[in-house]
């Protein structure tokens, strides 16, 4: 069992208990407490993502193998 969890839906991103309107149509570089939310990594950043979208970003990952 997840103790604390990111889930996005119907436009929504959710860190844990606190919900609100994603920034993007992706859920790519969402911010939080001053980290970024990276939906393929499933992790957090402290920069934003580089990649224009989250096509390049597949794109980068297909060709390298990883982010």
């Amino acid at each position: 069992m997840a103790l604390w969890t990111v889930s996005t839906g119907k436009g929504d991103i959710s860190f844990g208990s606190k919900s609100r309107k994603m920034m993007g149509p992706r859920g790519c570089n969402e911010p939080f407490k001053g980290s970024f939310w990276c939906p393929g990594r499933k992790w957090f950043s402290k920069d934003p993502c580089p990649f224009v979208s989250r096509a390049e970003c597949d794109n980068y990952r297909r060709m390298c193998g990883a982010i």
